[in-house]
């Protein structure tokens, strides 16, 4: 079996149980390969196996069983844009923080390990979000697994989005931008902007405006079969896109297409990982605080 490894730059607490987990591939007969950036941070932390495979994009993942994404929840993110539409299954292993997406620690990966190789595990299946524009280019992958957010670029003064569903207009906003995500995404951005926690299967798209004008104005959910419309205008000249993680700088009045992609990513889950336990876990949900001393 080969896995391919992803990462960032880890803290010093971290890399006893990292050079631990490459042990416990290299016990089991695992050949691995590692991003070109990872590798070089990795050189500097431990001592590699002289057979390590260098991979720099997806043209360099032929053979790849699983990759293992070595950080926190961005890590995960930037990971997509690699595995593209291969279907190559994605388990994150949390370097970071909170964490909804890189399911477990260091210290649950041997036995991860051996579930992958003894194939007792499940994959739950993501869906992204597609942008199109007939004025503007997103790169070669217009993809985003979290959101697709329209902001004020200069961050000084509010931007008026208008926003339409499979061409009937919804809705203008008054605000510092507007979030479209996936379910993913439901507890990312969005969330830290009142919007709604959607399960990852839910098939819905979320809109939910940053720091709206209007106070009546709250997040909607729609079907992710539906097209979803922008166009902003105010005072600047552009304005900023993201997907995910990377920038897009967008003329003013640009009309920007939203719909789900055609595929979707495949995340490594088991037993005892269900969506229910994670927002449970990292949200604190069912603890009653003043039972704390």
């Amino acid at each position: 079996m080969k896995i391919a490894l992803y990462g960032k730059r880890f803290d010093d607490e971290y890399t006893y149980g990292v050079e631990k987990m490459i042990d416990a591939m290299v016990r089991r007969g695992i050949s691995f390969v590692v991003h070109e950036k990872f590798y070089l941070f990795l050189n500097t932390k431990i001592t590699l196996p002289a057979n390590t495979g260098i991979f720099r994009n997806h043209e360099d993942l032929q053979g790849v069983r699983f990759l293992l994404s070595i950080g926190g929840d961005g890590t995960l993110l930037e990971t997509v844009s690699i595995i593209r539409d291969s279907k190559i299954p994605i388990l994150g292993v949390n370097t970071g923080r909170l964490g909804f997406l890189s399911l477990i620690n260091l210290e649950e990966i041997e036995p991860a390990i051996e579930a992958m190789i003894n194939d007792d595990f499940s994959l739950d299946r993501r869906s992204l979000l597609e942008v199109k524009s007939t004025s503007q280019n997103f790169g070669d992958f217009p993809y985003a697994l979290n959101e697709v957010t329209l902001l004020n670029k200069q961050r000084n003064s509010m931007i008026t989005v208008h926003a339409y569903v499979n061409d009937l207009f919804m809705s203008t906003y008054w605000a510092d931008g507007l979030i479209v995500a996936t379910p993913t995404g439901s507890t990312a951005y969005s969330l830290s902007c009142g919007g709604p926690i959607v399960m990852p299967e839910s098939n819905n798209i979320i809109l939910t405006p940053i720091a709206p004008h209007n106070l009546n104005v709250r997040p909607f959910v729609i079907s992710n079969t539906s097209k979803v419309s922008l166009r902003a205008e105010g005072r600047d000249p552009n304005f900023l896109l993201t997907l995910d993680s990377r920038s897009f700088s967008v003329d003013n009045e640009t009309i920007i297409d939203i719909t789900r992609a055609s595929f979707e990513i495949n995340l490594v889950t088991f037993p005892g990982h269900s969506f229910f336990n994670i927002i449970r876990q990292k949200m604190g949900w069912g603890l009653d605080a003043r039972s704390k001393k």
